[in-house]
């Protein structure tokens, strides 16, 4: 092994038992509500004040706990920092840390994963590992080595992240219900489809095979490149994959690279996310900054395909139908889309019916810009000013705090949502007519 120099920002240890971590987070809840309580005290002196300082507060609080556990809870951050409109400003700042940095694991967790499910110390399997990793985030960290000359990239999972998925999602729940304002039916339905992705997330044997497929799938698509996988030298906690070079978005936008060039990049993530979308049905539903390289050659390199999302008929068709043809001119057969995503349901009242219709309408109509031309300018600011203009009045209003949505618009929003966030900020111009959803033809 080399650099094997201890860094003070490492963890030596992760809470893994349930009680560790459930003190932890009756620890930030009490933080929280000293939070609160120092509020509320200088309001009364301050009446004018709003509640950006507590908002702050709070996010740090919370952040710097759920770095510390690692795992579902800091996911569930990294998840919820993607939709500007669900979060205030400081959470969303704070939160995006996620996207792209954890504390590190030290030296002896690293080496007692690999003896736990190789039998062997890193240094028996690689000629070369550097025990000092080079990027950590929620669920993993990846350290680079090398093996028969080939640079290699090996991911290892956090001990405990896997097994403790249930359990952190029912501590972070109180959390997420003061953060986000959903009703308890609503959340419930979010947190069962948050833990079945994260179940399969934390499985990298799943991941491997996934890898592999999605990648042979996507070789002929123009711009977009996979690093090679390796099953043998993989295992349920630990992937062993090719080193890409690259530069993570940030890193590439520093560089202050060529309108021409960031439209490459812009349509390989389009023509990546819309082929899978179309052509596959599943789609890789984790499109963060921290999942993507933009290579020296100018590709996008895709890095990760722990988090897939299948997307089945009776939500395909009346959803993509939606945005993809011109169903919004037959209002009966809209409210019928609608009724089949459970958008509109069986209780409501004429009222209600033509309130979701009208709202439904309008907010998939802003969505669904892209889709509508053959072109498309994500730097345009008005679009997006409009997306989350909408998203934050929506938020506020009472009608939308019941359940609404089939579970399957939780990720593919979260998809396209992460997709227009990135392409905005690349200010990418992309072709958006190259892979188009196949409803024309079919009956809803």
């Amino acid at each position: 092994m080399n650099d094997n120099t201890p860094n003070s920002n490492e963890q030596n240890s992760i809470p893994t038992s349930k009680v560790e971590r459930s003190a932890k987070f009756v620890k930030t809840g009490f933080k929280i509500g000293g939070n609160y309580i120092k509020h509320y005290s200088k309001k009364l002196f301050n009446p004018d004040m709003d509640k950006s300082q507590l908002n702050e507060d709070n996010a740090t609080d919370i952040y710097q706990s759920l770095s510390e556990l690692k795992g579902s809870a800091l996911k569930v951050a990294q998840m919820l920092s993607m939709d500007k409109n669900l979060l205030p400003q400081p959470y969303v700042d704070k939160f995006t840390q996620s996207q792209y940095n954890a504390p590190p694991l030290s030296g002896p967790l690293i080496v007692q994963t690999f003896k736990k499910y190789f039998g062997k110390n890193p240094d028996q399997i690689y000629d070369k590992f550097n025990i000092r990793s080079t990027n950590a985030a929620s669920i993993g960290q990846v350290h680079q080595a090398e093996l028969n000359g080939k640079k290699l990239a090996v991911k290892i999972q956090y001990p405990g992240v896997g097994d403790s998925i249930s359990s952190d999602l029912k501590l972070v729940k109180p959390f997420a219900f003061r953060m986000l304002g959903m009703s308890e039916k609503e959340l419930d339905v979010y947190m069962r489809e948050v833990e079945e992705r994260l179940l399969e997330e934390t499985d990298y044997e799943l991941e491997v095979r996934r890898s592999i497929e999605f990648s042979i799938a996507c070789k002929n698509l123009n711009n977009v490149v996979f690093p090679d996988y390796y099953p043998d030298l993989s295992s349920k906690r630990i992937i062993t994959m090719g080193w890409l070079e690259g530069k993570h978005l940030k890193e590439f936008l520093a560089t202050n690279p060529s309108q021409q060039l960031r439209d490459q990049i812009g349509q390989a993530l389009w023509d990546f996310y819309n082929y899978q979308q179309h052509e596959l049905r599943a789609v890789h539903a984790d499109p963060h900054p921290g999942n993507f390289l933009i290579t020296p050659e100018g590709k996008l390199g895709c890095i990760d395909f722990g988090c897939i999302k299948v997307m089945p008929d009776d939500f395909y068709y009346p959803f993509f139908s939606l945005t993809s043809t011109n169903l919004f001119d037959d209002k009966e057969e809209t409210i019928r889309a609608f009724r089949k995503l459970e958008m509109i349901l069986p209780k409501d009242t004429p009222a209600q019916i033509e309130f979701y219709y009208t709202m439904y309408k309008q907010m998939i109509s802003l969505f669904a810009k892209p889709y509508i031309t053959s072109e498309f300018d994500f730097g345009k600011k008005a679009f997006f000013d409009d997306l989350f203009g909408f998203g934050e009045k929506v938020a506020k209003m009472p009608e939308f705090k019941q359940a609404r949505g089939v579970k399957h618009f939780i990720y593919v929003n979260r998809t396209n949502f992460g997709l227009y966030n990135i392409l905005h900020e690349l200010q990418a111009r992309v072709k958006t007519n190259t892979f188009k959803p196949h409803v024309e033809a079919e009956a809803l």
